[in-house]
């Protein structure tokens, strides 16, 4: 499998710049193109395989636009968040296609308002619906395999499929 660390916008780095290689032996993608002034969405759409920050996140700005995955953890170097992310990140072409947003929050410290809001302890994966409402909560990895399954059987994912009523 390919190593893949995907771009994470966060507050910072849009007026920091790109960001650097995590360490010499991992490989990032090209630095994202964040034009100033654009929306989330605008990013979003632009860029959809980029994962956000916590810090940048406004559920509300999502809603029925998108399906936020939130991955939380109490640090970056948890494995099961590190899991998480290449579960994600390496089924990439299934996330775009079911309009999900990735966001993480490694930083308990920062009390970003998602983390506020959803109150994870540790590890956790939560998916959040276009409507906004939370459909899911894991404390341990999830495949995109086991999120497809769930997030097919929403009846808005079956409207969209043109299964649904």
């Amino acid at each position: 499998m390919k190593n893949f660390w995907p771009i994470i916008v966060t507050a910072a780095s849009i007026t920091a710049g790109p960001l650097a290689a995590q360490d010499e032996n991992t490989e990032t993608t090209p630095p994202a193109e964040i034009a100033i002034g654009a929306t989330l969405v605008e990013q979003w759409i632009g860029a959809p395989e980029t994962v956000f920050g916590a810090d940048v996140i406004t559920l509300e700005d999502l809603r029925w636009v998108a399906r936020p995955i939130i991955v939380f953890a109490d640090s970056a170097l948890d494995p099961a968040f590190q899991t998480q992310m290449e579960l994600l990140t390496s089924e990439i072409e299934e996330v775009i296609e079911r309009d999900i947003i990735l966001i993480t929050d490694t930083n308990p410290d920062a009390a970003s308002a998602l983390r506020t809001k959803l109150r994870p302890r540790g590890f956790q994966l939560v998916l959040i619906g276009k409507d906004g409402g939370v459909k899911l909560r894991k404390p341990f990895p999830w495949d995109m395999r086991e999120l497809s399954r769930s997030i097919d059987k929403m009846p808005m994912r079956q409207r969209e499929l043109g299964e649904g009523s």
